[in-house]
């Protein structure tokens, strides 16, 4: 059976409008999680939902058809990024603390390599092209991996990369550099930067994402907090909307055309793109203060945010149904 709403959900509930983009639909409460909690990834056959629990160095695996919390995987280092591959059921899990990229089995979790990159192992991503993996780690590298764990490459930056994104019909990587304050663009096949962006004056660039379709990557900027809107043929700000503040990520929902940013500040800006070159927030749908990180599966509709402990409220996942 689905677990009841806590008290806060149906308050959140209690607001929400039909009309809406985002309904909450559920909570999974995580009541031996303390502290920050970092990025997601999913498994959309198994429907197993991965947590990274910062501050409390566990990755939690919630399954979100039933939604309940199924498994603690332990003993980790400020685990922050996470990629879970479905064809190999492995789970790679970049830990900050050490810098290690950790692989385990995606049913046993039995850990099966440890691969050293010294220090802040942060955002990993899977590049179905080349069947290979990327970390962004230390003061300003992406490292490059094979599915089986065995390091191929390193990609120098002049800044620790935050968020980046991969094109699935290019050869491009787009990579936030906020402590540069600039976006760099990597060519994975040379590892060689092709040019460096700029917001036009927002700073603070961590999150990102990517519509592929109409040329437009998509920056979310803490200082003031504005989503900046790129051509990526070209590199100009196409342009820059007020958002949500404090946040950590942003999603492109290709079918409805929509942006979701989830922000610290306690609510999540959602964006409807009129056409390539117009976007308006349509909505802020309010969530608690210092739930800045989530997932969004378009497979399964869902979008997932984190909210850490609050007091005498545990840490929970908060699902939203896309409307």
């Amino acid at each position: 059976m689905p677990r009841p709403l806590s008290i806060f959900s149906f308050i959140a509930l209690a607001y929400a409008q039909p009309s809406e983009p985002l309904r909450l639909v559920g909570t999974v409460p995580m009541p031996q999680v303390e502290g920050r909690i970092d990025h997601m990834s999913i498994d959309v056959k198994g429907q197993r939902l991965f947590v990274a629990a910062l501050g409390n160095d566990t990755i939690e695996v919630i399954d979100v058809k039933n939604h309940k919390q199924v498994h603690t995987i332990s003993g980790l280092r400020e685990p922050q990024g996470i990629a879970y591959l479905p064809t190999t059921n492995r789970l790679n899990v970049a830990n900050g603390a050490d810098g290690s990229l950790r692989v385990f089995d995606g049913s046993s979790f039995q850990l099966l390599h440890t691969i050293p990159y010294r220090d802040d192992a942060d955002n990993v991503r899977y590049d179905s092209r080349e069947d290979r993996f990327y970390v962004g780690y230390g003061s300003g590298a992406l490292g490059v991996t094979d599915k089986d764990g065995n390091k191929i490459a390193d990609i120098k930056l002049d800044a620790h990369p935050e968020s980046f994104q991969l094109e699935t019909t290019g050869s491009r990587i787009f990579v936030n550099l906020p402590k540069s304050q600039k976006i760099a663009v990597i060519d994975r096949s040379t590892r060689a930067i092709l040019a460096t962006w700029t917001t036009g004056g927002p700073q603070s660039n961590y999150p990102m994402a990517l519509d592929e379709a109409n040329h437009r990557l998509f920056v979310v900027c803490r200082i003031p907090a504005r989503l900046v809107v790129l051509d990526t043929l070209t590199g100009k700000v196409v342009q820059t909307v007020s958002a949500v503040g404090d946040c950590d990520d942003v999603f492109y929902d290709s079918a409805r055309k929509r942006i979701y940013a989830i922000g610290g500040e306690g609510a999540i800006s959602v964006f409807q793109q009129q056409d390539a070159d117009h976007y308006r927030e349509i909505a802020k749908i309010p969530t608690v203060k210092g739930a800045r990180t989530g997932f969004f599966s378009p497979d399964l509709g869902r979008l997932f945010v984190a909210a850490r402990r609050a007091g005498g409220h545990p840490a929970e996942i908060r699902i939203y149904e896309v409307q």
